[in-house]
């Protein structure tokens, strides 16, 4: 069966729509979930819900009843029995999972303690560092930085485990200095009781475990619940309740996004190999959902992409998902030459952006709305994904207009640093005493005029250089 993927041609008049509503198609706004989703709310609650209604409701059962709430919607959601002793993955649970997958993965291990140190090596060279601007004997101003304290790591385990977004999020966390680390995984076959993710937690030097997932999870984490101590944050990827729920809980913690499914745009310039575009169209759409998007000024490059597209879909273990992420949620765009190429990239605003050239670099210095760049024919988004080194938490929906994708400076506090001695005291004070005047906040002119009136009478340089002479 081939897949009826949508064609956009800028030369047509719904052309802007037809791309605004696409980049909207998978941001939270969009209120996408599937079926079963739809089936499992009507079922938990008697009544079809929106999930805004769904994440509010369980927030704030789990605010208010605390770990009873949470136990039963884990339950609920995801079939498990668990009691408040179970919840938390004990540390003999951890040790044991690490031990087990040493004799029986080495592999797996090895792996990932050679991707755990091109993130840490990463992350650490592009920390933040304090700062501070002196004028000696005047005063001293500056910016230091210190670790969040505590921080939570979400990580997804529906279909599939995912050891990656373990390390793309807790080395981050560890190269900032982060003190206590938690991570709360589904209680699935892919989460939480999975030994290869406990195993990797322990090699991680995590302690804290969490046996739950979804809005519960996230708001357990944010308001504490018995046994579990609320974080200062919350970071990781999720499906559209656990974006929402951190959207909701914003303000009570800190978040790093609100990332819906994944997402890739392919720039490509005429000479781009078709095959290539298609493979990574392809690996983006098998998350199902997520977005593939070509944008192209050759018309033959776009067929020929189409063409591949179909060679290569059968060929898949999922093919019956990518098909229907392509088909959802793909698009092949032909622009009308390659500056309407970049306004449109720009404008779709990409989680990833693979530039399919063999000259990269003039087409990314014009693109200011990405998650990450992925430059050249040999730069596929799965090594982002995996081993690269910047973190693969990144913006959707078209927020990368505004948003960055996880760093180890996420979990970094900044505060200002302002110092001043009695002659930058007298030297600022005017400004200061004016601008508080003018905005009527007397008590502010008053308390730097408090200050002056205490200081020494500073002599007059005349009578003090005459002085001087008399000498």
């Amino acid at each position: 069966m081939s897949a009826r993927i949508r064609r956009i041609l800028c030369a047509e008049a719904n052309a802007a729509s037809e791309l605004t509503r696409l980049r909207d198609l998978l941001g939270a706004q969009s209120q996408v979930v599937s079926a079963r989703s739809e089936e499992l709310t009507r079922a938990v609650f008697g009544e079809p819900l929106t999930p805004q209604q769904v994440v509010e409701r369980v927030c704030h059962r789990v605010k208010t009843e605390g770990v009873a709430a949470l136990l039963e919607f884990t339950r609920l959601f995801d079939r498990a029995e668990l009691t408040a002793a179970t919840l938390r993955v004990s540390a003999d649970e951890l040790r044991e999972a690490h031990a087990l997958c040493e004799s029986q993965n080495p592999a797996f291990l090895q792996t990932t303690r050679r991707i755990r140190q091109n993130l840490l090596t990463f992350q650490t060279s592009i920390l933040h560092r304090d700062a501070m601007l002196c004028h000696p004997g005047k005063m001293e101003v500056g910016i230091r930085y210190r670790p969040i304290r505590r921080v939570a790591m979400m990580v997804p385990a529906g279909a599939a485990s995912y050891p990656s977004t373990l390390l793309m999020t807790a080395c981050p966390a560890q190269a900032a200095g982060v003190a206590e680390r938690v991570v709360v995984m589904p209680p699935t076959p892919f989460g939480a009781n999975s030994v290869p993710m406990l195993a990797l937690c322990h090699e991680l030097g995590i302690t804290e475990v969490y046996r739950m997932g979804g809005a519960q999870a996230v708001a357990a984490l944010a308001h504490g619940v018995e046994g579990i101590e609320p974080v200062d944050m919350i970071v990781g990827p999720g499906n559209l309740f656990v974006a929402l729920a951190k959207k909701l809980v914003y303000g009570v913690v800190g978040i790093d996004c609100i990332a819906g499914p994944s997402e890739v745009v392919v720039l490509a310039d005429p000479q781009a190999p078709a095959g290539f575009i298609a493979a990574e169209m392809l690996a983006q759409a098998e998350h199902s959902p997520g977005s593939s998007v070509l944008v192209s000024w050759c018309g033959k490059q776009v067929e020929a992409v189409a063409e591949q597209l179909e060679s290569r879909l059968e060929k898949l273990s999922r093919a019956d998902l990518t098909r229907d992420a392509l088909e959802r949620y793909g698009a092949l765009v032909l622009a009308r030459d390659e500056a309407e190429a970049v306004r449109i990239t720009n404008q779709l605003a990409p989680e990833h952006l693979q530039i399919a050239s063999d000259n990269p670099v003039p087409l990314a210095d014009r693109i200011d709305n990405a998650g990450a760049m992925f430059l050249g024919n040999h730069t596929p988004v799965a090594l982002g994904d995996y081993a690269a080194g910047p973190s693969h938490v990144l913006p959707t929906g078209g927020s990368a207009r505004w948003a960055s994708g996880l760093t180890s400076n996420d979990f970094l506090k900044r505060t200002s640093i302002v110092h001043f001695q009695p002659e930058g005291l007298r030297e600022i004070s005017g400004d200061v005493i004016a601008l508080a005047q003018a905005e009527g906040l007397t008590a502010h002119a008053e308390s730097v005029q408090t200050r002056l009136d205490a200081l020494p009478v500073k002599a007059p340089v005349a009578a003090q250089s005459n002085k001087d002479q008399s000498r």
